[in-house]
This record gives C-alpha cells, sequence and structure tokens, in this order.
C-alpha cells in the first residue's frame, strides 16, 4: 500500500493506546532525522477500515509495511537510515 508524500506512514484509530505509543515513537524518531511523517484513522475511510480494523497501529516506511502493533525504535532507525 502507497501513500503519497511522506516516508513513513502510520494507521491508527482514536481510543487505541498503541496507536498513541507508536505515535509517539515514530514522531521522536521521525523529527531527530527530519523526515517527514503522517498518522492516517483508518476509520476515516472503508478501505482502510476493513482491511486493518484489528491490527492498528500499522506503520510502513517508504510504502512498505513495517510493522504491526508495536514500533521497535531501533528497528524503525534502521529502516530509515
Amino acid at each position: 500500500m502507497t501513500f503519497p508524500g511522506d516516508r513513513v506512514v502510520v494507521l491508527v484509530r482514536q481510543g487505541c493506546h498503541l496507536c498513541d505509543d507508536a505515535v509517539v515513537t515514530i514522531g521522536e524518531v521521525c523529527a531527530q532525522r527530519d523526515i517527514a511523517w503522517s498518522a492516517v484513522d483508518v476509520d476515516t475511510d472503508p478501505e482502510l477500515q476493513a482491511r486493518y480494523t484489528d491490527h492498528v497501529p500499522v506503520t510502513f516506511v517508504d510504502g512498505e509495511q513495517h510493522s504491526l502493533w508495536f514500533v521497535d525504535r531501533d528497528r524503525l532507525v534502521a529502516a530509515l537510515s
């Protein structure tokens, strides 16, 4: 799945504590490297909701799925190097 514009995209939903944790980690890692990233709420898109509803957060790096449910800081750093 590709998302135009940002190197890192995380699929989230409101009220998801794992999503909140992922957003913090991704935000910190990307800020340190001046890399654009975005969060997309799966509940705003029926296709995303149907495909990922039970699997958020899902992180994509350069259009490829990178992680599911948790973001490993060191693995994300390595993927962005």
